[in-house]
């Protein structure tokens, strides 16, 4: 493969004129994001003065959103995903505007921000599995993964830029711009994605019971191979090898530093996943897709064995960056093989499972990355036993499933099973 073929494919953005409104949407959307949540953070802290407070205002977004999600698959499925972005995303800049009327007054209320994260985190869940579940209707299968790869590349850019920039502002003209700029952003966003086509899904003028749609997306997730496996193998990085919950003590205690340093163990990872992204031109053209995600996600139990191993800092960091870069190819294969492999009509439930479990899995990671700490009394052996683990979960996996080993890209995407009696399409 040239060298040229590594970089990033923007092919998507040449050939769909409607993708390059959506990523021009969702790259301006990923730093308004970060400015609110940084926002939302430190004013909940300046009000109460209580980082449980702080962490109570993230953990009830995150319970909203996970509900939204779920919820979300199933609307997506049914109705038109354009008019459910819409309308979810104006929802969203009602609530942010309200943020920043709010943060301008003289006493802003505390209560509010916990409304608005309510409100924010459902209408994202709503949202999110429509807006995924529209990309196959606007490029071709065969630039998937190149789409995928423009995704998290904005994903990345408003992860590294967006705090700091919420930030500068919010120690300047203060938190109320944090908000105000937030909601302008979701107004032009508004007006890009304005002119894409309706999008209904297929089968959509069928009314099928909530439960039944759901039994009839996990149906289809037990039958096929490669959709299954792509889950599974995520749950052997994600909840087995998550380290973040590990950097503040690393920080302080192994490597003898300071905030600084643990700042260093936070962003290494999002270096690597960025150049991992400016690198991904490969991930479209190579044949064995299935291998090579299964390859990525061993990548990223290594790197987690050699930081826990790590005597000094500057080592541990790339490592660190070498995890992020496995798991950049990892998130844009699967969400490839994912979308090439899901028929259109189940793309909005199989998508808000996938969205789920990526919102919940590195939650549940860190909870047992700090108690096996906890249980071995060392943070960098419970690291080194997390990559044991998540390789040894690769490897079942691997075994366990060979349509995953054989999926690939370049090929017709599977059939997907004929649906049981008990969730086959019935009207209410």
């Amino acid at each position: 493969m040239r060298l040229g073929e590594m970089v990033v494919d923007v092919a998507p953005l040449r050939s769909s004129r409607d993708f390059r409104l959506v990523f021009a949407t969702q790259a301006i959307s990923m730093v308004g994001t970060q400015l609110t949540s940084v926002a939302a953070s430190l004013q909940i802290y300046e009000l109460t003065g209580s980082t449980v407070q702080v962490g109570l205002m993230s953990l009830v977004l995150g319970m909203f959103l996970l509900v939204g999600l779920l919820a979300g698959g199933l609307l997506a499925d049914r109705a038109d995903r354009r008019r459910i972005v819409l309308v979810t995303r104006s929802v969203t800049a009602v609530v942010v505007t309200g943020l920043a009327v709010n943060a301008a007054l003289p006493d802003p209320h505390v209560w509010f921000v916990f409304v608005a994260a309510v409100l924010a985190g459902g209408s994202a869940g709503l949202g999110g599995p429509a807006m995924m579940a529209a990309t196959p209707n606007l490029v071709p299968r065969s630039q998937l993964a190149a789409a995928g790869a423009l995704t998290t590349l904005t994903a990345q850019l408003g992860g590294m830029a967006g705090p700091s920039l919420a930030g500068v502002i919010a120690a300047g003209p203060g938190l109320a711009w944090c908000f105000g700029i937030d909601a302008a952003v979701y107004v032009v966003g508004l007006a890009l994605l304005a002119p894409l086509p309706a999008m209904p899904p297929e089968g959509s003028g069928q009314a099928q019971h909530p439960l039944k749609a759901m039994a009839e997306g996990l149906h289809f997730l037990r039958g096929n191979q490669v959709v299954a496996g792509l889950l599974l193998i995520d749950v052997c990085a994600m909840v087995f090898a998550m380290p973040y919950a590990l950097f503040p003590e690393l920080g302080t205690e192994h490597f003898g530093g300071g905030p600084s340093t643990v700042g260093l163990l936070y962003t290494a990872p999002a270096v690597g996943s960025f150049c991992g992204a400016l690198a991904s031109g490969w991930t479209g053209r190579i044949h064995h897709t299935g291998r090579a995600l299964i390859g990525a996600v061993a990548v990223w139990g290594v790197a987690i064995i050699c930081f826990g191993l790590s005597p000094d800092l500057w080592l541990a960091l790339a490592f660190l960056a070498l995890a992020g870069l496995g798991d950049t190819a990892s998130e844009i294969l699967r969400r490839a093989l994912l979308q090439h492999y899901t028929p259109d009509r189940l793309q909005g439930r199989v998508g808000s499972l996938w969205l789920a479990q990526a919102t919940a899995g590195p939650s549940v990671g860190n909870l047992e990355a700090g108690l096996v700490a906890r249980a071995l009394g060392s943070s960098a052996g419970a690291a080194v036993v997390g990559g044991v683990v998540c390789l040894a979960g690769v490897a079942t996996v691997a075994l366990a499933v060979p349509g995953l080993r054989r999926a690939s890209l370049q090929g017709p995407a599977a059939t997907e099973p004929a649906p049981s009696p008990e969730v086959s399409p019935a009207t209410d």
